[in-house]
């Protein structure tokens, strides 16, 4: 499916990309806790959300 490497680039590319994710979240830490304060409360609100739609559409198939 995929040639040996094609699987090392994938796998060499992810960690990269991690490191620097980490990296840059690293650098700027005091900058989100400034602005995104309460962000999470979004995300509980999309996945209440998410959870809502599914009931209703386990709900409307029976």
């Amino acid at each position: 499916m995929f040639s040996k490497g094609q699987l090392v680039f994938a796998v060499l590319f992810f960690i990269s990309f991690i490191i620097a994710a980490v990296y840059s979240y690293r650098k700027d830490i005091n900058i989100h806790k400034q602005f995104y304060k309460g962000n999470y409360k979004i995300l509980i609100g999309f996945l209440a959300f998410i959870a809502i739609l599914f009931v209703i559409k386990v709900f409307f198939k029976r």
